[in-house]
């Protein structure tokens, strides 16, 4: 508790409890959604084109959110007409962009100014530099996922397991595929600031796969998804300020902890 106590007393890093915990929850519930539709690396090509578009803001001198932001939603429709396209397998086309975009912002960096601290901050995370701003815009995140999952849950339930019937149904599932697609995106950019390019699928993937470890609900799966990316969150930020390791890494690790705690709980049940 005396640990605890510690951390809060210290204003940047109460930011990043109240900012991570956002994300990270914001990331969990999309997560489901993208990883029962097989998007589940759709974070980690985003999060590429994410920092080739910051790299590229960065050596323009323009303001890297914004236009990070804009790039990867256009990145994100681009993907989702590929898939609906049927051409180019999903897969396929996000490991291309990925690679492109991440090739195209190293590439920019050596060309300009080199590897900056800002620039290496969204590659490998810097959580303890989230700023009120970066906090304010995860909360307004957050209430835009909730409001979408609490209101329109069945909608998200049909459009996440069956495309078809959910267009039968009257549903607008390419509405919704491009809202889920928007926010992934903006959950992308602001996640890169506490995980980094490398890190930031992490938190997309894991406590969905975590959950269906022991819940076979789709709404037990939201449910846990949430709680779980919340308490992985606390939990690795605490052990991180413990032994001074990376946030972003450990935050990882608590996760694949939490993985195999309920793999091994779902074994027993």
């Amino acid at each position: 508790m005396s640990l605890i106590a510690e951390m809060l007393s210290y204003p940047f890093l109460v930011r990043a409890f109240a900012g991570g915990i956002l994300v990270s929850v914001c990331a969990a519930l999309l997560g489901v959604s993208l990883v029962l539709k097989r998007y589940s690396m759709i974070g980690d090509g985003l999060s590429h084109v994410s920092f080739g578009a910051l790299s590229v803001a960065v050596a323009a001198g323009w303001a890297p959110l914004p236009v990070s932001v804009a790039v990867v939603v256009l990145a994100a429709f681009f993907l989702l007409r590929i898939a609906e396209d049927g051409k180019v397998r999903s897969d396929g086309a996000i490991a291309m962009i990925s690679a492109s975009a991440l090739a195209a912002g190293i590439v920019v960096t050596s060309l300009s100014t080199g590897m900056t601290t800002d620039v290496s901050s969204y590659m490998f995370g810097s959580i303890l530099a989230m700023s009120p701003k970066d906090v304010m815009l995860a909360a307004g995140l957050s209430l835009a996922v909730l409001i979408l999952f609490v209101f329109c849950y069945h909608k998200i339930f049909a459009v996440t397991f069956d495309e078809s019937f959910a267009r039968a149904a009257g549903v607008k599932v390419s509405a919704y595929n491009v809202l889920i697609a928007v926010l992934t995106a903006v959950t992308i950019v602001l996640g890169m600031r506490m995980m980094g390019a490398m890190l930031i699928s992490s938190l997309m993937i894991f406590p969905a796969l975590t959950s269906m470890r022991i819940f076979k609900s789709f709404r037990g799966v939201v449910v846990s998804s949430g709680i779980v990316a919340g308490l992985c969150f606390c939990v690795g930020l605490t052990l991180s300020y413990g032994f001074s390791t990376p946030a972003g890494a450990t935050v990882v690790l608590v996760n694949l902890a939490a993985y195999g705690g309920f793999w091994l709980a779902g074994r027993l049940l």
